[in-house]
């Protein structure tokens, strides 16, 4: 048993943050030896209960839940910050070329550890992630996140048209190869497997028709693919496939819609979208600052409410621009109040902190599990340093509640805010 001091943010059922200025937290393994919260809350109250047990004591810190990244695509590490007119160019230009390369299983090892360096640099202790059509790259990927025990979801990419030579795959190779890898990965450890179609313009229908089939042959795999991201890739999504209702649509049309399918973007929706969504029991990754980068719109905060589906935040790598949590959420911030297009509205601190932590992982079906420091969660936790830069540290320092506290890190911190990321791990 590991008993941690320090300030504690965790949260409850109804999305509002729990917030200990002098906190505890014991970590010890449950009865498969993996490390989960045992104890979680005041320090007064609880030391008592742990007084025999090492207390490691991090004054003027917080400990909070590692972040979840609902969309990051794992082989766009060096494709974030290239300039483009657009999705569809910046596809073209930067990213189809780049992926061509991960068919390399050494090119693809290296990068898989940069990405995961990365995503705990940040702070980001599970995430959703795509790698490329080349099954090498999933094998790289999934080998060191569970060499690091990390959860991470992670698939193949279909795209077996409109995909230049190097990226393209075959429609039945592609399907044979998701299912090895389905059977390879899927449950290993801390692992999970997602089957991924690109987006509907990429794949045949009989790609999809394959994709949607696995997918009820294996139910408790998870779904990934992007959808309603910009107006361009609407026409063409609606040129290619004319019977479906919207592009949305396209995906239930083919048995791709149910728990555990998360659709990145979600930006142009009608009221029957939305309520597809919630009725499915499909996700939305939200992915503002690709966003906002490639000029696509904005996610309706409002609507989804309204509706009333799911949603979750995603860094989107590499059309997003950072890794860090505080990036996304300050950007998800900023979409929320845009009211030009839809209606504006103000998301709190603890809800931008929520869609990044325990919202997530309710989204992935992972409540309970990741995303949250209450008993029985796993154990994977990040240090906060509230004063990590000078500006910071003036901000905090006068903070009068936990929403200054967190909108002060939101607005003004950077991975220099994550003193430290600990990965829930097996004895």
């Amino acid at each position: 048993m590991q008993i941690y001091r320090s300030g504690l943010l965790r949260f409850a059922d109804d999305h509002s943050a729990l917030y200990e200025e002098d906190g505890l937290l014991a970590i010890g393994p449950d009865a498969q030896g993996r490390q989960r919260v045992q104890a979680a809350g005041a320090w007064n109250t609880l030391a008592a209960q742990y007084a025999q047990w090492p207390v490691v004591h991090w004054p003027g810190r917080i400990i909070a839940p590692g972040f979840v990244d609902m969309h990051v695509h794992f082989p766009q590490t060096d494709v974030i910050g290239s300039p483009a007119d657009g999705l569809l160019p910046w596809l073209e230009n930067y990213t189809f070329p780049h992926e061509s390369r991960f068919a390399d299983p050494a090119y693809a090892a290296g990068v898989a550890t940069v990405f995961l360096d990365e995503l705990l640099r940040n702070g980001v202790t599970t995430a959703l992630t795509f790698a490329t059509s080349h099954p090498a790259s999933v094998d790289a990927l999934m080998g060191e996140a569970k060499a690091r025990g990390l959860r991470l979801i992670a698939g193949k990419v279909l795209q077996d048209r409109h995909s230049p030579d190097g990226v393209r795959d075959q429609t039945e190779q592609s399907l044979r190869d998701t299912e090895a890898l389905i059977r390879r990965w899927h449950g290993q450890d801390r692992l999970g497997y997602a089957i991924t179609p690109r987006f509907a313009p990429s794949c045949t229908e009989a790609q999809l028709r394959g994709a949607g089939e696995l997918a009820a042959q294996y139910p408790d795999v998870w779904i990934q693919s992007h959808v309603a991201e910009n107006l361009d890739e609407i026409r063409w999504a609606r040129e290619l496939f004319p019977a479906a209702r919207s592009y949305l649509s396209v995906y239930d049309d083919f048995g791709l819609m149910r728990e555990r399918a998360v659709y990145a973007h979600c930006i142009h929706f009608d009221d029957a979208d939305r309520a597809l969504m919630r009725d499915t029991g499909a996700v939305a990754a939200v992915s503002p600052t690709s966003n906002l980068f490639l000029g696509s719109g904005f996610f309706d905060y409002a609507g989804a409410d309204r509706v009333g589906f799911r949603y979750g935040l995603a860094s989107d790598v590499g059309g997003g621009t950072s890794f860090s949590p505080f990036h996304t959420m300050l950007a998800a911030y900023y979409v929320g109040r845009e009211g030009q297009t839809k209606p504006g509205l103000s998301l709190s601190p603890q809800a931008l902190w929520w869609q990044h932590t325990a919202g997530a992982a309710r989204a992935l079906g992972l409540a309970g599990v990741i995303g949250n420091l209450q008993p029985g969660c796993e154990a994977d936790f990040v240090v906060l340093d509230p004063r990590a830069t000078p500006l910071l540290a003036r901000k905090t320092a006068h903070a009068a509640n936990l929403d200054e506290l967190l909108f002060a890190m939101i607005v003004l911190g950077d991975d220099r805010v994550i003193e430290r990321t600990v990965v829930s791990q097996s004895e």
